[in-house]
């Protein structure tokens, strides 16, 4: 099934399960994505009978699958790209064996369509196009082997960066704050089951398509994930509980390819021109600039929607 929530003037918005074709809906039985996560054994169910959709679905009124969730943490699993940024930043990290993980800003999502308000220019507006799943609650120490479990819905992120200001705070080896502005979600969130051969060993397989001011910038495929999702789970609720409604990223989407495929964000770009030119060349974001989303399976199916934002100054 996918959900969606749809605006009603509350901060986290009245969901409802979408059509087929992805044009009706209907009430769920529950009034908020949050509520039904918090019960998801006895809600699913319910929302899985669902088979009359009533209402138009008016995509300008949907928001964030989850508006505002408790907790949002975001892997870098995509190796191809963690290590041309680490080589253009000038960040030499220790090897570890398990996934890399920082915790961003939860207490908004940008719905789909929503204009992006940004501070300034100057910091090197970025965007970067992931994937990602939401949990119900995990206890602390659940296995990888047992994580998966807790997996209740894929989403699609567009993780908003500033680049001017990523590199100096990666360089104090504390964390990202002022470098990672709220992020973006597609407007459907979608069970794995839906995704039948788009899910495959806690992966997405499937491309993420981005266009940038009408032209196509990347199409990376998914499933090229150091570690699956069941992986990121156990590694965030190793020393922790995680509340349902925890949001977990893939870190952006990339390929060994990326040259040939493209990528899913500006800085990947300019990394690629830095060590094939000797220069970055590609500007990052302007205010008036747009960014669509859009991940495809390989039968062209686009199951979360697509995300499509404008920048625009705060």
């Amino acid at each position: 099934m996918r959900l969606a929530t749809v605006n009603d003037g509350t901060r986290d918005g009245r969901l409802v399960v979408v059509s087929p074709d992805g044009t009706s809906c209907a009430p769920a039985p529950v009034k908020t994505l949050q509520e039904a996560l918090e019960n998801w054994d006895a809600v699913a169910p319910q929302l899985a009978a669902v088979t009359d959709y009533p209402e138009a679905l008016d995509m300008a009124q949907v928001m964030a699958p989850l508006p505002r969730a408790w907790q949002w943490l975001d892997g870098s699993v995509y190796a191809s790209h963690g290590a041309l940024m680490d080589k253009v930043i000038g960040i030499d990290k220790p090897a570890v064996d398990w996934p890399l993980m920082y915790q961003g800003v939860s207490n908004k999502f940008y719905a789909p369509t929503e204009d992006v308000r940004m501070a300034d220019e100057a910091l090197g507006i970025d965007f970067e196009g992931e994937f990602g799943i939401i949990t119900d609650a995990v206890p602390m120490g659940t296995s990888v082997a047992d994580a998966g479990k807790h997996i209740r819905l894929v989403v699609q992120i567009n993780d908003w960066s500033l680049r001017a200001l990523a590199g100096p705070e990666m360089k104090t080896g504390f964390g990202w704050v002022q470098a990672k502005p709220p992020c973006s979600m597609a407007p459907f969130a979608v069970t794995p089951d839906e995704l039948g051969g788009g899910w495959q060993d806690f992966q997405p397989n499937m491309n993420l398509r981005v266009h940038w001011n009408g032209s196509q910038f990347g199409d990376a495929h998914g499933k090229a994930m150091g570690y699956g999702f069941d992986a990121l789970v156990a590694h965030a609720a190793r020393t922790r509980d995680l509340v349902a409604g925890t949001v977990i990223g893939s870190g952006t989407v990339s390929n060994e390819n990326f040259r040939e495929v493209g990528s899913s964000c500006i800085a990947e770009r300019r990394g690629i021109e830095i060590v094939d030119e000797g220069a970055a060349k590609t500007e990052f974001m302007k205010f008036g600039d747009t960014v669509r989303m859009e991940a495809r399976t390989a039968d062209g199916a686009t199951p979360f929607g697509a995300i499509d934002q404008k920048v625009v100054p705060a």
